[in-house]
């Protein structure tokens, strides 16, 4: 039996609660890639079965995702038959409760396979727009056999590869109902960290055109092709990757990634794996095997071919792909699809302690990452008038190619401090307000446009209290926080009671771990604006004052439904940790909680 994480079993109440709340509308669930997709598949395919004798149909559109999902789904239910239908995989089952199934193999076989309950579709970015082909005709047809059968979308990407949401009134999908992001998942430690830099050789982007939202390939290929680009990307791929564990090209054309293969062989002295749209199915399972670092046999006398540290790929590898032990991701091609980029290079998101991963290293040549700013904060929008957001600001240190939030003035990989006019932003809106004299003190008002809470520990001091740390997002990706103590003694306690007293109204609670249920559980006013002083010279700013709305209220009142799924998070780590299933009533006064924790902690 395979326990859930914490925001998975989120996305599975999620779910449940959409259905029995929504009947006219299909949920999608959106979670990061390598954060465990096919886990939340398998647990509402076996509940599907196991608590309420329904049948399941999980569609995919690439043999690697069909196999992905059979075998979470009988690692988490080893008694529950699974069926597949595939062409690719010589497989018709149409009997079972459960059938994994590719969407081109059975979208005109809905008599044959019968009636199902549930049809749920992994990689849902991958739906197409116009009329929503192959899927559209499938749900018409097990809806004219089942009226009441439900679709749910799952993705890491809620928009499509082309461009435009997936989730729309009158689309498949129609509302996401459970989200949980890249930045939160790293900072849990549930994802790789992630290191970028661009090519020190890279050419201008500016004048390439778009079609159906993606640059015109032959143009991109004449671009990136070049003699002298290749040689010097191959170089510094190498040089950057030479204590890391395998790397991974994309590159923009067939004969681009033949290139980088012979400039990669050449400069590092290995042999450089290369997967392509026409690759034989065998010769590209027996590549990516050994890229994964299994054994594949050589000979008859049982010889092992070796593992390959670089793989190359035109659009093969960019979705159904798991690898973990990735640990560099080289972007030789430029997109101007957002949803392309991050699933490019979110092959590198997952962890891999087994073979010595530490964080993957993202290089980028087609200016990517200034295009659309970190994969955690990509905005797509449906905008009225075809005006779309820009990414967040980024600029990109001169001395070793770092890429980072234009808000840094000291590069976060070589320390290299930004001189003004060294300084180049991909856009920014607003002026510096840095004090030019040493005391000078500069205070600025900041609309606070979301408020997030996390449990904090001092580095480097495992025996301090933890603290209650409150990020206010005042910019696209500027953050400034509240550190409130309520496990601390003296001055500091008393300042966290004052704070926590502005905000809930009750007294404050004797730890952050109950603080947490609280706050995200929505019980505590949070600011819509904050004034932060900066003193030239002092290492931080701080908040100064805080803008409440008049009208709301100290304590407010939220749907007891609400209440529960924001505070599921916490609520379901405090029942880990304490080894039961019992549950924390939100709506008890502080001292009840604070018996009841007490109790759980024993």
């Amino acid at each position: 039996m395979l326990d859930l994480r914490y925001y998975q079993q989120e996305a599975v109440n999620a779910v449940y609660l959409h259905l029995q709340e929504k009947p006219e509308s299909n949920p999608c669930v959106v979670i990061p890639t390598g954060g465990g997709k096919s886990i939340v598949i398998a647990r509402i395919a076996s509940d599907a079965v196991k608590l309420w004798a329904g049948r399941v149909l999980i569609l995919a559109h690439v043999k690697e995702l069909l196999e992905q999902n059979a075998s979470k789904i009988q690692m988490l239910c080893p008694d529950l038959k699974i069926g597949m239908y595939s062409a690719g995989l010589g497989r018709r089952d149409t009997e079972e409760r459960v059938v994994v199934a590719g969407i081109q193999s059975v979208y005109n076989k809905a008599e044959e396979l019968g009636k199902f309950d549930l049809i749920l579709v992994d990689e849902a970015h991958s739906i197409p727009q116009d009329g929503e082909g192959r899927y559209q005709t499938l749900l018409k047809e097990e809806q004219r056999i089942n009226p009441n059968v439900r679709l749910i979308g799952f993705t890491a990407t809620p928009y499509r590869l082309s461009g435009g949401l997936i989730c729309k009134p009158g689309n498949l999908l129609n509302e996401i109902c459970y989200d949980v992001s890249v930045r939160e998942l790293i900072l849990r430690g549930y994802l790789s960290q992630l290191r970028s830099k661009n090519g020190r050789t890279k050419p201008e982007f500016d004048d390439l055109h778009i079609r159906a939202g993606e640059f015109l390939a032959d143009e991109v290929a004449a671009k990136m092709d070049n003699e002298g680009l290749v040689f010097s990307a191959c170089s510094e791929i190498v040089r950057a990757s030479k204590d890391r564990k395998a790397v991974l090209i994309f590159a923009s054309s067939v004969a681009h990634a033949k290139h980088i293969r012979e400039q990669i062989e050449a400069q590092s002295g290995e042999e450089c794996g290369i997967v392509l749209g026409d690759t034989p199915q065998a010769e590209r399972a027996e590549i990516l095997e050994r890229f994964k670092r299994h054994e594949v046999v050589a000979d008859l006398f049982g010889n092992k071919k070796p593992a390959l540290k670089y793989l190359v790929n035109v659009g093969v590898l960019t979705t159904g792909f798991d690898a973990p032990r990735t640990d560099v991701v080289a972007l030789l091609r430029p997109t101007a699809s957002p949803g392309l980029y991050y699933q490019m290079v979110g092959r590198g998101f997952r962890l891999s302690p087994e073979t010595g991963k530490t964080d993957a290293l993202v290089l980028d040549y087609g200016g990517n990452i200034m295009r659309h700013g970190p994969v955690d904060m990509i905005r797509v929008d449906d905008a009225p008038g075809g005006k779309k957001k820009q990414p967040p600001p980024m600029r990109e240190c001169p001395e070793c190619m770092a890429v980072f939030p234009a808000g840094r003035t000291k590069c976060p990989d070589c320390g290299f401090e930004m001189p003004r006019e060294e300084g180049k932003l991909h856009h920014t809106g607003r002026a510096a307000s840095n004090g030019i004299l040493s005391g000078e003190t500069v205070t600025t008002e900041f609309e606070v446009r979301g408020v997030r809470y996390g449990k904090h520990y001092k580095r480097n001091a495992p025996d301090k209290p933890p603290t209650l740390q409150v990020e206010y997002q005042i910019g696209f990706n500027d953050y400034i926080s509240d550190w409130v103590c309520p496990e601390h003694t003296g001055y500091a306690r008393s300042k966290a009671k004052k704070w926590w007293m502005e905000r809930a109204g009750f007294e404050l609670p004797a730890t952050v771990d109950e603080c947490l249920v609280y706050a995200e559980a929505g019980k505590l006013r949070e600011p819509r604006a904050v004034t932060v002083t900066k003193v030239a010279g002092a290492a931080y700013p701080r908040i100064t004052k805080y803008e409440f709305r008049e009208a709301e209220a100290a304590n407010p009142e939220i749907p007891e439904e609400t209440a529960e799924l924001h505070a599921e998070r916490r609520l379901f780590q405090l029942r880990a940790e304490a080894g039961t299933d019992e549950m924390i009533n939100l709506d008890a006064e502080p001292d009840e909680i604070d018996e009841r924790l007490a109790i759980m902690n024993e």
